[in-house]
C-alpha cells in the first residue's frame, strides 16, 4: 500500500474504530476479493464492535492499494460518507495504462468506479448478461448528446446491481464516459434531504480543486453549480441517480448532461427534457439462476440443494431481493430451509429481515414504501386489488364493473400503478389485462387482512348489479374471469346463500363446463366445502358426484342436455329434483325419465377425459394427490386425483406413449413408447432428466420399484425382454427373457410372446409380468419363475397390477372389462365394467383403496376397491324381448347367461326367474299373450317355458351351433328359430312337428313374420326370401346385394320391403313385381338397420358411421341427413354404429340406438334429445305403440326403461 494511503488510515484510525460496523463492510470487501473468509472470521472473533473495527484496519494495513479503494467504496455504500471523506485524499493514484484485468475488470475501471462511488458487486452475484447488455446498448445510444436512460422495475428486482454491473466495462467508460461516473443513491427525499444530496455531490466533484467553495444554500444554486462542474470539469461523464421516486427530484439534475437512473416508476422522466431510453427489468430470475444464487450463499452445488430451494424460488417467483435475503439468512442458519419457506408461504415478511446491504430493513418495508407514495384515492383503488387471484391476468372490464367506471377512466388509474411498478400490464391485442406480482399480492393481502371479506363482498355485489339475473356470455372479455373466480369471491366474502345458489345451479354448471370443462368446478366443490356445507354436505356431494361421473360428457362437444343428464341421477338427489322441475316447466321440450334406475349403484368415483385419443396408461402418485396418464396422442399429462384438474402436459415422445410411472418419492415420472425409448421426467416441472435407448422394439411398460431413495426401473418390450435399470446412473442391471417360459408344445402357437406389462410387489422382491393370457411371477434376485396363472382362455390380458397387500391383482382384459383376482387363492373376486371400449390399463393407488382404469374410449375411471369387491356381478345380456300390455311393459331378459328373468319394467320387480340352464342362453322371446317364453341355447337346444313359474314345457335339440333368434307366431302354437347355419326351423311345439326352410347358401342374419303364414328371411349370402311356413317352400327369391344383407323392413301396407347391406347401400323392393324400386346410395359405411314410417311415406336407414338418412319412398330421394356436428377428433357421431330405428305413430319423430339413444325431429332432421347410457353398444330398442316408453340394455348389462316426461 502507498505510504500516503497508509498514513490516511493511521491518521483517521480512531474515528473509524469508534463508528464503523464491520459486517456489511466486509461483505463488500469479500466480493471485491481483497478480503478472505478466514480474515472475516478473525474479525468476527473479537468481542466488541470497536475491537472488530481495529482488527479489520490492522488487516487492511497489511494489504495493497486495492484493499484501500475497496474499504473506501464500502464506507460510501454503507452510508459512512463523513468517514469516506476523511480517506478521500488518500486514494492511491493508478500507474501504467491500467489495462491489466482481473475477472474482466481493469485497474482503470476499478479506479473510475471507486472514485465515482459505484457500489461493488454483492457478496453473491450471478450474471444476467441480456439485461446488462441492454443497459450498455442504451448508454451507447446517448452518444455525446445529453439524455436519460431509465432502468425500471418493481422493488427488489435487481435494478441497482445490474446498473453497476453494466458500468464495469473498460471500453464503455473509455469511449463514452472518459470524464468518469458519479453515483448518488437518492431514495425517497424531501427538499431538505435533496439539498444535502446535492451539496455532497458538489463537494465530491470539487474535492481536488484549489479553492474550496462554501456549500450551495438552496436547490437552484446547487443545480447551477452542478451544471458548471459537469460542463467544465467533467464534460463527458455519466451521472447515475439510484432509486428515484419523484419527477420533481429529477428537475434538479436536468442540466444538459448524461444521466442514468433506476426507479420503480417508469414515468418519472416525463417532466424532464432530452433523449430518453428505457430498460425494463423483469421481476424474477429464471429458476436455474435463482438456484445458482442460493447455492452460492450456502456453498453447495445446485443438485445438492434440498427440495425447499425449488419451492422458495417458485413461491417468490424468482425475486432477486427475496432470494438474496433468504440466502444470506441461510448462510448463518443452514438448517432453516423449511422455516424460511413457511415464513414466505405464510406471508410473514417481517421475519425475512435485513441481512444484506439493501436499503430497507425487511421485505414488507420495501413493498409498502411504494404504496405509501400514492395519493389517497389511488391507495383505495390499489387496496381493491388485494382480492385478485394469484397468477391471473384480469381484463379491464372486470375492474370497470368493480369501480363502476368507463374503460378509459379505469385504464388511466391502472396506468399510474403500472408506471410505479406496482402492477403489470399485458397488452393482448386490443384489450389490456393486468396482474400483480405474487409478492405484491401477498403484501396486499397481509396488509388488508381484516378487510378482505368486505372487499370480496364488494366485487360480488358489483357483479350482481351489473349482470342482474343474466350470465356473462363467451364473447365478453370478462366472461372467463367470472366463470373462473366468481365462486372464489363469494367464498372469500363468506356469502353462503349466494355461493350455494350459484354452485347448485344447473345453468351455471352447464355454462361453466362448456367453457372450461368440469375439473375446475369439482375442485371448487372440494375447496369451498366448508362454506357450502354449513347446513349439511348432502347437496354438495350430490352435485360433486354428478359432475365427477358426467364431466367427461359435459366438457366435450356436442354438449349434452344437462337437464336430461340430471334426470338420470337418483330420485333423492338434489340434482334430479332440480332437473325434474326444470323439465316439467319447459314447454315443448322432450325429456325422459329412467323409471327403473333405483337399482343402479355407481362404482366409479370420477371419470375424466384428459386426452384426445386412446389412453394407454394412467397411474397414481405415491401420495395419491396426482395421476399421470399417457396415450396415443403422444402426450404425458399430470392432473389432480380429486378433480381431474390439469397440472402438466408434455409432448413427450415421437410415437404413441404406452406407459408412465411415478417414482416412489413422486419426484419423477417415467414414460416409454412405441419409439423404443424410455424417458424420465421431473414430475413438477416437466424437465427431461434421462433417456434410455437399449430396447430394440417398442417398450410396453415401465415401473419404478416401491422403495423410496432407491431408483430401480423395470421395463419390458416386444423384444421379449424385461430389463432392470438403476435410474439415476442409467445403468442396466439385469435382463430376463420371457420367451423361455412358453416352451410347451400347446403354448407354441402362432401368437408371438409379447411382454405386455410388469409390476413390482410392495417389498420390491418380486416382479409380476404378463404375456398372452398368463400372469408370471418372478423373483427379482434370482430371476426364477415363482408361479403362473392362466387367467382366461377367451381373451388376452392387457394389463395387471398388485394391490397394496400383495393378495389382490387387478387384470384388464381385451373385452372391455376389468377383473380382480386373489393371487393366493387363485380365484376371481370381482368384475367391473364401465368403459365403452378396450381397457388398456388398471393400476391401484399405493394404499390399495382406489384403482383406476384407462381405455380406448379416451376416459380414465377411478374406482373404490371396496365398493367393487362388494358389488354383485349381476348383468343382463343384450338380447331381450318386451311386450307392452295394458299400460305396462313386461321384459324377458337373460340374466348372467344361465337364467331367464321376467321383469315388470314399470316397477323393476322380478316376477319370475328360472333355475340355471345346463348351457348358456343366447336368445329369448315372449308370446303375445304373455303365457309362454322361449329360449335358444349355445348347445343348439330350443326350449318353450311356462311364464308363470318358468317350468320347461317342451325342449328340442334343434342345431349343432348356438341358436341366434327365436320368435312365436301370433297364435303362440309355433316357434320359429335360426342359428349359425343356413336353415330356419318352424317348430309346432304343441304337436311337436317341425318344418325346415332350406335354400339360403350362408348363415341366416334374421327373419320376420308376414301375414298369411308367410315369412321373410335375409342372409349373409346377399339374398332375401319369402317362405310359406306351412309347406316350407320358397315363394319369392330376391338377389338383393353383393354383400351380406344386414336388415330388412316391411312397409305398413305390406306392398314393399327394404333391404340394407354391408355394400353401403339400401334398396326398396316391390313384393308384387319382385323388382327393385329404388337403390339408395350415399352411406359411407355398412348400412346396419332400416324402418318404414307408419304413414307409409318415409324410410329411415342407419349405418356404422353413426349417420341416419331419411328417404322419400315414392321418389327414392334423400329428405334428411341426421348427423351430429362434432368437433372432437375421431369422435363417432352416434357413439358407434346405428343398430336400430323406430318411428313414432304420427311419423314425426324417430328414435335410434347405437352408442346411446337419440330422438330426432323427422321434419327437420334435427336432434331432439340424447340419452347417455352407462355402457354402450345398444343392440336394439323396444318402443311402446304410443311412443312414450322405450326399453334397451347396454353392454354392461344395465336395463333401461325410459318414459317420456
Amino acid at each position: 500500500m502507498d505510504v500516503k494511503s497508509r498514513n490516511y488510515l493511521l491518521m483517521n484510525r480512531q474515528a473509524l474504530e469508534r463508528d464503523i460496523k464491520t459486517c456489511y463492510i466486509m461483505d463488500h470487501m469479500i466480493s471485491d476479493e481483497v478480503l478472505t473468509t478466514e480474515e472475516e472470521e478473525k474479525v468476527k472473533q473479537q468481542n466488541t464492535q470497536k475491537e472488530r473495527a481495529a482488527m479489520l484496519i490492522n488487516i487492511i494495513l497489511t494489504k495493497d492499494n486495492n484493499s484501500y479503494r475497496s474499504f473506501y467504496n464500502a464506507l460510501l455504500h454503507e452510508g459512512y460518507r463523513d468517514l469516506a471523506a476523511l480517506l478521500q485524499d488518500g486514494i492511491p493514484v493508478f500507474s501504467g495504462n491500467g489495462k491489466s484485468s482481473v475477472d474482466g475488470m481493469t485497474s482503470y475501471v476499478k479506479t473510475v468506479l471507486c472514485e465515482g462511488g459505484v457500489p461493488q458487486r454483492p457478496v453473491v452475484f450471478v450474471t444476467r448478461p441480456e439485461l446488462v447488455d441492454a443497459i450498455k446498448q442504451k448508454l451507447r445510444s446517448l452518444g455525446s448528446d445529453p439524455g436519460w436512460v431509465t432502468v425500471y422495475g418493481m422493488a427488489g428486482c435487481g435494478k441497482t446491481v445490474l446498473t453497476a454491473e453494466a458500468l464495469r466495462d473498460h471500453q464503455l467508460l473509455e469511449d463514452y464516459f472518459p470524464g468518469g461516473v458519479h453515483w448518488i443513491s437518492v431514495g425517497k427525499q424531501d427538499k431538505a434531504g435533496l439539498l444535502i444530496k446535492l451539496q455532497n455531490l458538489c463537494s465530491r466533484l470539487e474535492h481536488d480543486s484549489t479553492l474550496s467553495q462554501r456549500p450551495p444554500l438552496n436547490i437552484e444554486e446547487a443545480k447551477d453549480r452542478l451544471r458548471l462542474l459537469m460542463l467544465r470539469k467533467y464534460p463527458r461523464s455519466l451521472l447515475v441517480l439510484d432509486d428515484i421516486w419523484d419527477s420533481w427530484v429529477l428537475k434538479a439534475f436536468d442540466n444538459q448532461c448524461q444521466v442514468l437512473i433506476t426507479s420503480r416508476d417508469r414515468s418519472v422522466t416525463d417532466a424532464v427534457s432530452g433523449n430518453k431510453y428505457e430498460i425494463h427489468v423483469e421481476s424474477g430470475l429464471a429458476h436455474e439462476k435463482g438456484l445458482e444464487v442460493l447455492s452460492l450463499f450456502v456453498n453447495m452445488k445446485i443438485p445438492e440443494l434440498p427440495e425447499q430451494a425449488n419451492c422458495i424460488i417458485r413461491e417468490c417467483k424468482g425475486s432477486p431481493l427475496v432470494i438474496s435475503l433468504i440466502g444470506a439468512l441461510l448462510r448463518d442458519f443452514p438448517s432453516r430451509w423449511e422455516y424460511y419457506l413457511k415464513q414466505l408461504q405464510n406471508k410473514q415478511f417481517k421475519r425475512i429481515r435485513k441481512s444484506s446491504s439493501y436499503d430497507y430493513e425487511a421485505l414488507d418495508e420495501a413493498m409498502s414504501i411504494s404504496v405509501e407514495q400514492l395519493d389517497n384515492d389511488f391507495k383505495d383503488y390499489y387496496k381493491d386489488l388485494s382480492i385478485l387471484p394469484k397468477d391471473v391476468k384480469v381484463p379491464t372490464k372486470v375492474l370497470c364493473i368493480l369501480w363502476d367506471m368507463e374503460t378509459e377512466e379505469v385504464e388511466d388509474i391502472l396506468q399510474e400503478f403500472v408506471n410505479k411498478s406496482l402492477l403489470f400490464c399485458d397488452r393482448n391485442g386490443k384489450s389490456f389485462h393486468y396482474y400483480l406480482h405474487d409478492l405484491q399480492l401477498d403484501f396486499l393481502t397481509e396488509k388488508n387482512r381484516n378487510q378482505l371479506q368486505e372487499l370480496h363482498k364488494n366485487i360480488v355485489n358489483q357483479y350482481k348489479k351489473h349482470y342482474k339475473l343474466n350470465m356473462p356470455i363467451p364473447s365478453q372479455e370478462d366472461c372467463m374471469y367470472w366463470y373462473n373466480f366468481l365462486a372464489y369471491h363469494m367464498a372469500g366474502a363468506n356469502m353462503q346463500k349466494e355461493l350455494r345458489e350459484l354452485m347448485f345451479s344447473l345453468d351455471w354448471i352447464k355454462a361453466k363446463t362448456e367453457l372450461v370443462g368440469p375439473a375446475h368446478l369439482i375442485h371448487e366443490y372440494v375447496e369451498y366445502s366448508s362454506v357450502l356445507d354449513q347446513k349439511d354436505s348432502i347437496v354438495r356431494e350430490n352435485f360433486q358426484e354428478f359432475l365427477s361421473l358426467n364431466g367427461h360428457l359435459l366438457g366435450r362437444q356436442p354438449f349434452p342436455d344437462i337437464i336430461q343428464l340430471g334426470l338420470c341421477q337418483p330420485d333423492t338427489s338434489e340434482v334430479y329434483q332440480q332437473a325434474k322441475l326444470r323439465a316439467q316447466s319447459e314447454t315443448g321440450a322432450f325429456y325422459l325419465e329412467w323409471i327403473n334406475k333405483k337399482s343402479l349403484k355407481n362404482l366409479s368415483r370420477l371419470v375424466v377425459r384428459p386426452h384426445k385419443d386412446a389412453v394407454y396408461h394412467a397411474c397414481f402418485s405415491q401420495d395419491r394427490q396426482r395421476i399421470a396418464s399417457c396415450g396415443a396422442d403422444k402426450t404425458l399429462q399430470v392432473f389432480k386425483t380429486e378433480s381431474g384438474e390439469m397440472l402438466l402436459e408434455i409432448t413427450a415422445h415421437e410415437d404413441e406413449i404406452l406407459c408412465c410411472a411415478f417414482s416412489a418419492d413422486d419426484k419423477y415420472v417415467a414414460t416409454c413408447s412405441a419409439d423404443k425409448k424410455v424417458k424420465i421426467w421431473n414430475s413438477r416441472t416437466g424437465k427431461c432428466m434421462h433417456i434410455f435407448e437399449e430396447h430394440t422394439e417398442q417398450v410396453n411398460c415401465c415401473q419404478f420399484n416401491n422403495r423410496s431413495g432407491q431408483y430401480l426401473l423395470a421395463t419390458c418390450s416386444n423384444d421379449t425382454f424385461i430389463k432392470l435399470w438403476e435410474a439415476r446412473s442409467a445403468n442396466e442391471l439385469k435382463t430376463i427373457e420371457i420367451k423361455d417360459f412358453f416352451q410347451n408344445a400347446d403354448e407354441q402357437d402362432d401368437v408371438e410372446v409379447l411382454v405386455k406389462c410388469c409390476s413390482w410387489s410392495r417389498n420390491s422382491d418380486m416382479i409380476l409380468a404378463v404375456a398372452k393370457n398368463k400372469l408370471l411371477l418372478f423373483d427379482v434376485k434370482t430371476s426364477d419363475l415363482l408361479t403362473q396363472v392362466i387367467v382366461s382362455h377367451h381373451s388376452t390380458i392387457q394389463y395387471c397390477d398388485f394391490c397394496a397387500g400383495d393378495e389382490l391383482v387387478a387384470v384388464a382384459l381385451s373385452h372391455c372389462s376389468v377383473e380382480l383376482w386373489n393371487i393366493k387363492s387363485l380365484s376371481k373376486v370381482a368384475d367391473c365394467r364401465g368403459h365403452m371400449s378396450w381397457v388398456h390399463c388398471v393400476t391401484f393407488s399405493p394404499d390399495g383403496s382406489l384403482f383406476l382404469t384407462s381405455s380406448d374410449d379416451q376416459t380414465i375411471r377411478i374406482w373404490e376397491t371396496n365398493k367393487v369387491c362388494k358389488s354383485s356381478d349381476a348383468e343382463l345380456k343384450s338380447e331381450l324381448d318386451a311386450v307392452f300390455h295394458n299400460g305396462e311393459v313386461m321384459i324377458l331378459a337373460i340374466y348372467n347367461q344361465k337364467h331367464i328373468q321376467l321383469i315388470n319394467g314399470n316397477t323393476d320387480n322380478i316376477i319370475m326367474q328360472t333355475e340355471p340352464q345346463e348351457s348358456l342362453i343366447c336368445c329369448c322371446c315372449l308370446s303375445e299373450d304373455l303365457k309362454f317364453a322361449a329360449v335358444g341355447q349355445e348347445n343348439g337346444t330350443v326350449k318353450v317355458l311356462q311364464l308363470l313359474d318358468g317350468k320347461v314345457l317342451k325342449c328340442r335339440a334343434a342345431y349343432k351351433t348356438s341358436v341366434q333368434h327365436c320368435r312365436f307366431t301370433s297364435d303362440c302354437q309355433t316357434l320359429i328359430s335360426s342359428a349359425h347355419d343356413a336353415v330356419i326351423q318352424v317348430w309346432n311345439w304343441q304337436l311337436n312337428e317341425c318344418v325346415f326352410l332350406r335354400g339360403h347358401k350362408e348363415a341366416i342374419k334374421d327373419f320376420r313374420l308376414l301375414e298369411n303364414s308367410k315369412l321373410l328371411s335375409w342372409s349373409f349370402d346377399g339374398t332375401v326370401k319369402v317362405w310359406n311356413i306351412i309347406t316350407g317352400k320358397t315363394e319369392k327369391d330376391f338377389a338383393c346385394h353383393g354383400g351380406a344383407v344386414l336388415s330388412c323392413a316391411v312397409s305398413p301396407d305390406g306392398s314393399k320391403f327394404s333391404s340394407t347391406s354391408a355394400d353401403k347401400t339400401a334398396k326398396i323392393w316391390s313384393f308384387e313385381s319382385s323388382c327393385v324400386l329404388h337403390e339408395l346410395k350415399g352411406h359411407e359405411a355398412c348400412v346396419r338397420c332400416c324402418t318404414f314410417s307408419p304413414n307409409n311415406k318415409l324410410l329411415a336407414t342407419g349405418d356404422d358411421k353413426g349417420d341416419i338418412r331419411i328417404w322419400d319412398i315414392l321418389t327414392g330421394g334423400l329428405l334428411h341427413f341426421c348427423s351430429l356436428v362434432t368437433v372432437d377428433e375421431g369422435e363417432p357421431t352416434h357413439g358407434g354404429w346405428v343398430t336400430d330405428l323406430s318411428f313414432s305413430s304420427d311419423s314425426k319423430m324417430l328414435v335410434s340406438s347405437g352408442g346411446y339413444l337419440k330422438w330426432w325431429n323427422v321434419t327437420t332432421g334435427e336432434s331432439l334429445q340424447t340419452f347417455y347410457t352407462n355402457g354402450t353398444n345398444l343392440k336394439s330398442i323396444h318402443v311402446s305403440p304410443d311412443f312414450k316408453v322405450y326399453v334397451t340394455v347396454d353392454n354392461l348389462g344395465i336395463l333401461y326403461v325410459l318414459q317420456k316426461l
